[in-house]
């Protein structure tokens, strides 16, 4: 069925009352900066942590933000819509900000890998992984509360590239033409939002200023993960087929599911910021069941007998108004709503 974007739609419940595996919320606690002195890195690495205010044995989320247009968007200050609900349902969200931040203001450095800071970013990442313990002891009331046996890692756009590398996605420094491995066992699950596609379709534009992108591969991308994208998100800048942002799903070896939000563009109803001025289909229902399905997936892909994903593809079914599909390959099930 062909859903018109345009046409405007009744809101039904908020998608977390009606989809039945969201646990019930608690206050969160924040804290940031966390300053990690990372060698070799130009600046501090800076992170905001987000807590569940109660609770033990907390699986953690890292979250990598995009390449956006903002200053503040895309660093440790953005993506509120989904930190702020995922800590309130019992994760620990850990986000940096990468180099590539517009805040630091080094995307015009004449650093090699700028303006993306692609490698930096996965590093960010492993970073935070080898420093838990430090990070664990900065943030007041958080020491002891982890569970490191259960991590995943959420990104959006570029974000959503940085995840692909640590779940094995392939890359290609041109600089020296070595082919880069950063994936991390640590890793146990991946989310990538309307994440760059393959390399091989990369349009001249794209090319042109982002020529990293055209090395992506996903045939190593063996972790399992959940990709979502939106059937509205398409940019001839960066690709001529407009579905190249589900490659990551179609491409890697399985386990892996695909969510397919109906009507979204590139801010997928708007994760990145509460009201943003550069989210071109805000839709605060479509954030909602976003973001509660992501939960629902981690859930399961972090404790295999939990049956939230199940649940969730369910409760989707059965909204009032179409929102997306979801389908998997590898040991995950298909659901259509």
């Amino acid at each position: 069925m062909q859903i018109n974007p345009k046409k405007e739609r009744s809101m039904s419940k908020p998608f977390t009352e009606v989809a039945g595996p969201v646990n019930d919320s608690t206050p969160v606690i924040s804290f940031s900066p966390v300053v990690l002195s990372v060698p070799g890195r130009i600046v501090d690495l800076q992170i905001k942590v987000s807590a569940p205010s109660t609770g033990s044995d907390l699986p953690v989320i890292l979250l990598s933000h995009g390449h956006g247009p903002s200053n503040f968007v895309s660093s440790l200050h953005g993506y509120g819509p989904l930190a702020d609900f995922w800590a309130a349902h019992g994760f620990v969200v850990i986000q940096p900000t990468h180099l590539d931040s517009k805040v630091l203001g080094l995307r015009e450095s004449d650093n090699p890998e700028a303006p993306l800071f692609w490698r930096s970013r996965a590093e960010d990442m492993r970073y935070i992984l080898d420093h838990l313990e430090q990070i664990e002891a900065a943030v007041p009331g958080l020491g002891g509360r982890l569970d490191r046996s259960r991590i995943a890692a959420v990104g959006h756009s570029m974000g959503g590239h940085t995840v692909g590398m640590l779940c094995g996605q392939g890359v290609t420094d041109l600089v020296d033409g070595t082919e880069v491995n950063l994936a991390d066992s640590r890793i146990k699950a991946g989310v990538l939002l309307a994440a760059p596609g393959k390399g091989e379709d990369l349009a001249t534009f794209a090319t042109e200023h982002y020529p990293v992108l055209k090395t992506t591969s996903f045939a190593t991308m063996t972790t399992p993960a959940l990709v979502v994208v939106g059937d509205n998100d398409w940019s001839p800048a960066f690709s001529n087929r407009k579905d190249w942002h589900s490659d990551a799903y179609f491409l890697s070896p399985g386990p892996k599911s695909l969510l397919t939000l109906f009507g979204a563009e590139h801010g997928l109803g708007g994760v990145a910021a509460y009201d943003a001025k550069e989210t071109t289909d805000e839709n605060p229902e479509r954030v909602a069941a976003l973001r509660a399905l992501v939960w629902s997936y981690l859930r399961t892909a972090l404790y295999p007998e939990d049956p939230a994903w199940s649940a969730a593809c369910a409760a989707l079914m059965d909204t009032p108004n179409l929102l997306g599909t979801i389908e998997c390959k590898g040991s995950s099930k298909k659901a259509h709503a």
